[in-house]
């Protein structure tokens, strides 16, 4: 049975040429973290201690969350609470109504696509702009992001450059240099930042001690957004906080070099009030978080801190691309969220997966994505999401392997296979692993044989 991912994937794979470039991005992504990990002999302690660090704070959540929001407030912050999406939507639409805003600059932030905010605010007489260069890029193109990190990496400059001819961005025809293009959006975007009436930021994490917003970035586009409008907003998760400084630091040294294989971004700003006349709002989003952290088998989720690199890594995602999967995040990541959010409905992705468990071997902070999905392979009957053949062939693998002479018998015979005609098993319908793959050769003896004739 073909899943939603698979036949997405498919079609994903009829450019041969651009899979293999895609393909080769993001593991050019995967050497230039493992070159960064090799540079710190500390990398693995790192990682287990930004594991610790994770659990400690997620199942001490609602302590630090107090304290966090105590110091932001003792500063003049005005911290919301919202329990769900729409509770989020609403509440930035009710500040940005009481402060006659009728455009805001906003830097990337995966929370807002997960709660559809850009929509909502435009239905409402809001122009959102996003300033990130990928995000502006998609939102021109009406696209989603393929990747949490670098949302239009999956973009050549000639299709980007088109566009910006299109929307007048770009007034050279044919000049698709990647420097040109920059400047011509630089140029696009810098009217944006002074005609709007807020900025909105995201959060990396949120410092309990102090009560620092951190905001990590390549362009310097959150710094815009904050420093030119007086109304600066910033969406967050709540599982976005760590305790101290300290932690932060744990952090900071893993989350770029996971991410993108720099050392550290470009910008690394802090907010911790509001400039003079300005001021600053900070909402705390829940959204099925605080049922992500009941979950005995799944919690850990909550120690992800975005940087993609389960992605990058991944053989499927890097083959199949990021708007095959039917969640908006995607990648190993991006499955097990969407399995969390609704099981039945994003249960096609559970397929995306080899269970290669390399992105195990590179998150940062241990999350354990590909060893969750083998989990969550382990409930799709019980979901009633199973596939009805692969269940056929479990039930006669078990009859197999719990019969011995049953056993034995089918590895005498399985050397008939080998006359059998290579198009008569390549059905895609019947026998879709047969896509891709080279039917096996089956050995004329088999070990048990070998091993009674004292041949091995």
């Amino acid at each position: 049975m073909s899943t939603l991912h698979s036949k997405a994937a498919r079609r994903f794979n009829e450019n041969r040429e651009k899979t293999t470039w895609h393909d080769a991005t993001f593991w050019t992504l995967r050497q230039k973290r493992d070159q960064m990990a090799k540079g710190l002999d500390e990398w693995e302690q790192l990682r287990e201690h930004a594991s610790q660090i994770k659990r400690h704070t997620i199942t001490h959540l609602a302590d630090y969350l107090e304290q966090f929001a105590g110091q932001l407030e003792s500063r003049g912050v005005i911290v919301h609470w919202a329990r769900t999406a729409d509770d989020f939507n609403k509440t930035v639409l009710e500040i940005l109504q009481k402060h006659g805003v009728k455009k805001m600059v906003k830097s990337k932030s995966m929370l807002t696509e997960e709660c559809g905010m850009n929509p909502y605010l435009e239905q409402n007489g809001i122009d959102v702009v996003e300033t990130d260069l990928g995000e502006r890029i998609l939102q021109l193109l009406h696209q989603k992001p393929s990747h949490i990190v670098m949302p239009a990496i999956h973009l050549k400059r000639e299709e980007v450059g088109r566009m910006f001819e299109e929307k007048g961005i770009s007034k050279q025809i044919g000049n698709y240099d990647p420097t040109y293009l920059t400047r011509c959006a630089r140029m696009h975007l810098r009217n944006q930042f002074m005609e709007a009436g807020a900025g909105m930021t995201g959060c990396n994490f949120g410092v309990a001690e102090s009560g620092d917003i951190v905001v990590c970035t390549n362009e310097g586009n959150a710094d815009m957004s904050t420093s030119m409008p007086k109304l600066h907003l910033v969406a967050m998760g709540i599982e976005k906080i760590v305790p101290d400084y300290k932690s932060l630091a744990v952090f900071q040294r893993l989350l770029c070099r996971s991410a993108t294989g720099q050392p550290t971004t470009a910008y690394t700003s802090h907010f911790r009030q509001a400039r003079p006349g300005a001021e600053m709002h900070v909402i705390l989003v829940d959204n099925g978080r605080s049922d992500i952290l009941a979950d005995s088998d799944h919690w850990e989720t909550l120690k992800c801190i975005r940087c993609g690199s389960c992605m990058n890594t991944c053989p499927v995602y890097r083959r199949s691309g990021g708007y095959s999967y039917t969640y908006f995040i995607p990648g190993p990541i991006g499955v097990n969220l969407g399995m969390l959010h609704d099981a039945r409905r994003y249960s096609d992705n559970v397929s995306a997966c080899t269970l290669c468990l390399s992105c195990d071997n590179v998150c940062p902070s241990k999350v354990g994505p590909g060893s969750q999905i083998y989990l969550w392979r382990q409930k799709l009957d019980s979901l009633h999401r199973a596939d009805p053949m692969k269940k056929f062939m479990s039930i006669g693998m078990e009859a197999l392997f719990e019969h011995p002479h049953l056993y034995a018998a089918a590895l005498r015979l399985a050397p008939l296979a080998n006359i059998v005609p290579d198009k008569l098993t390549r059905v895609r319908g019947v026998n879709p692993w047969s896509v891709g793959h080279t039917k096996p050769e089956f050995a004329k003896e088999s070990f048990q044989e070998m091993w009674k004739k004292g041949k091995v």
